[in-house]
């Protein structure tokens, strides 16, 4: 009799026909085009096998590098005993502070006058989707941001979760491989007066284009006379050009011409700190009563997202930037890593210019600047390196230049040579 209850009182599920699952018809996303390269590098077990696909920093031997600076701020920190405790909705105080500093300038007039609210944010990707959706709450002008053709691919999808509408402005001249600066002057003179535009302030994120300093001037005039709202995304200050002052140009000169702009930092890079996530978002305002205000929204903002930032990396950044023995430390390493990535693109375009003599034009392998570079290939010459080569790059012949050292570089042109030849 109780196994004849047992059976009646079991659930329908077990006694009928098994359900469809609650999530069967949740649809398979695409695979990440960056994760999916590291997996084929992962797989491929040949010696000679090149991975340029992956955003971060290699040394001269192709491993993850960790700056002195950073090891002996961790000393400091580890000597100092400090708590767990959680930091403040918008971070560490002098982390934020120092971040400013580091960003506007130690004379910058909003600055100077408590105008600038920054909050700390989980790296540049949570910076970008805090301005993002405070933008699509606050800014009264436009739902609407520009950015570039192309741009950094996690731009797109996360200002549309952040509830801003997504459109283009021309950036990326396929046959000069560089700047198309007449596309971008005449996409910005025609965009609805009061539109957000984002801006990367250096090293420009998958090109390696930059502006210079007088067509930075000439966009800051447009985005005036149009009323633009300029939001900058600064992933690489330090790291472009060896010098954290020359890679901030844009956005303190757009600052010193009366532009209230929003700014995204990262720490990853110049600091690498990739996996302790460090970042800041800020804003210029008309004054400090004002600053206040907009603090209070951005509080709002990210209460109910992660409800305050991770600990560790802010104490990494923020005691290297108030150090002035290890502030100067880091920017010797800083300009160490520029440099090394600078002479990378003089060794290859001499390979490939000089030394091969590969058809086409490669001068712009030296002329871009920053982690990356769009070397001109096409999809078909991508995927041969990866099939005969074993050299992984996205099929946008985007590379990364930090993947390239002594070793592998002569093989790499070698190899790019082969493929635009259609020998490999």
């Amino acid at each position: 009799m109780l196994a004849i209850n047992a059976v009646r009182r079991a659930p329908a599920i077990l006694r009928g026909a098994a359900p469809l699952s609650t999530w069967s018809a949740v649809p398979a996303g695409p695979p990440d085009p960056i994760l999916g390269i590291t997996e084929a590098f992962k797989a491929d077990k040949d010696s000679r096998r090149i991975n340029l696909g992956v955003g971060a920093y290699r040394d001269e031997d192709g491993k993850p590098y960790v700056l002195n600076a950073v090891k002996k701020a961790e000393e400091k920190i580890t000597a100092a005993k400090l708590d767990k405790e959680y930091l403040p909705i918008t971070g560490l105080s002098g982390f934020t502070s120092n971040a400013a500093k580091l960003a506007y300038g130690a004379d910058s007039v909003p600055r100077n006058q408590n105008a600038i609210a920054v909050t700390q944010t989980i790296s540049g990707t949570g910076a970008l989707r805090i301005g993002g959706t405070f933008l699509a709450r606050h800014y009264p002008h436009s739902k609407t941001i520009y950015v570039p053709t192309p741009t950094w691919g996690n731009h797109i999808p996360l200002f549309k979760d952040s509830g801003l509408e997504v459109k283009f402005y021309r950036y990326f001249d396929k046959k000069t491989v560089g700047l198309d600066f007449e596309g971008l002057k005449e996409d910005l003179q025609n965009a609805p007066e009061g539109a957000i535009v984002l801006l990367h302030a250096c090293a420009h994120n998958p090109t390696g284009v930059d502006p210079t300093q007088s067509q930075w001037k000439d966009i800051s005039d447009i985005v005036a006379e149009k009323k633009l709202f300029p939001f900058f995304d600064m992933a690489y200050q330090g790291f472009a050009s060896g010098s954290t002052d020359r890679d901030a140009f844009a956005v303190r000169y757009f600052v010193s011409q009366g532009h209230q702009i929003a700014l995204s930092q990262s720490f990853a890079k110049n600091m690498g700190l990739y996996g302790e996530r460090v970042g800041a978002f800020s804003l210029t305002t008309a004054s400090e009563e004002e600053r206040k205000r907009v603090d209070s929204q951005l509080k709002i903002i990210v209460r109910p997202m992660y409800s305050n930032p991770p600990l560790h990396g802010a104490h990494i950044a923020n005691t290297i930037l108030s150090d002035p023995e290890l502030y100067q430390e880091w920017e010797g390493e800083v300009k160490g890593m520029a440099d090394r990535i600078i002479n990378m693109r003089e060794r290859l375009y001499q390979l490939l210019s000089n030394d091969f003599r590969t058809p086409g034009e490669w001068s712009h392998v030296k002329s871009q600047i920053g982690m990356f570079s769009f070397t001109g290939l096409n999809k078909e010459q991508c995927k041969v390196l990866a099939e005969k080569a074993h050299i992984y790059m996205t099929m946008d012949g985007r590379i990364s230049m930090a993947g390239l050292n002594g070793r592998n570089i002569e093989y790499f042109a070698k190899s790019v040579d082969a493929a635009v030849r259609g020998d490999l």
